[in-house]
């Protein structure tokens, strides 16, 4: 595994149906290293942080092999940071990464926390409203991470997986399945919550968990 491209982005304007917002959504690659802290990339700002960033959601991935499908999907090959990624990684498929995995990258040590939830700024980034909804039917969401050891990280820095997630901790497609598809079952549920989930998604289960 290695990283493709390192992405920022700084606040732009894009339109949400008939409102117009501020959004860090428009990501681009960064030639040499960038530092990253607990709070992400420097150079990167986050503009919604109710939904995005913190340090739970320090470091958005998304892989190679998703941008694939989507390129099939799309018609042509997607540029690096059109997700809004801040690293774009060959060699996996973020869907079967589990909560909890830990990745090296270059001298950053990264844990998976949350799935990648669409919203209407990826419709407006993608000029196309309806692109939420395919983005939410092709169950590849890229996933979030926290940043446990900070560092530098470069186009070309290998990727390796650290530690194993706990035992029985759940795939980033199944919080992305539990979050948008109602409510799941309580043993799914409580195996989730088991896991060092996103304080924001933590708190999402929980309510579900406890109607």
């Amino acid at each position: 595994m290695r990283v493709l491209s390192v992405n920022v982005g700084q606040p732009t304007a894009a339109h949400v149906g008939n409102r117009t917002i501020v959004t860090g959504i428009r990501k681009h690659p960064v030639p040499g290293r960038v530092r990253v802290t607990a709070q992400g990339l420097d150079g990167d700002r986050v503009i919604n942080r109710r939904h995005h960033g913190g340090p739970d959601q320090a470091v958005y991935v998304y892989t190679r092999e998703d941008y694939d499908h989507w390129e099939e999907t799309l018609g042509r090959a997607p540029e690096p940071g059109l997700f809004g990624e801040n690293l774009l990684v060959g060699g996996l498929e973020s869907a079967g990464v589990r909560v909890g995995e830990r990745f090296r990258v270059g001298a950053v040590l990264l844990e998976v926390t949350a799935p990648r939830i669409p919203c209407g700024t990826l419709g407006a980034r993608m000029e196309d409203a309806g692109f939420v909804k395919r983005f939410a039917q092709a169950r590849r969401p890229g996933f979030y991470t926290r940043v446990l050891e900070t560092g530098d990280v470069g186009r070309g820095d290998g990727v390796t997986r650290e530690t194993a997630a706990p035992v029985g901790a759940p795939t980033v497609a199944e919080v992305f399945d539990a979050w948008l598809g109602g409510k799941p079952d309580r043993a799914t549920l409580e195996r989730s919550l088991a896991a060092p989930l996103a304080a924001r998604f933590r708190r999402g289960l929980e309510e579900m968990l406890s109607t």
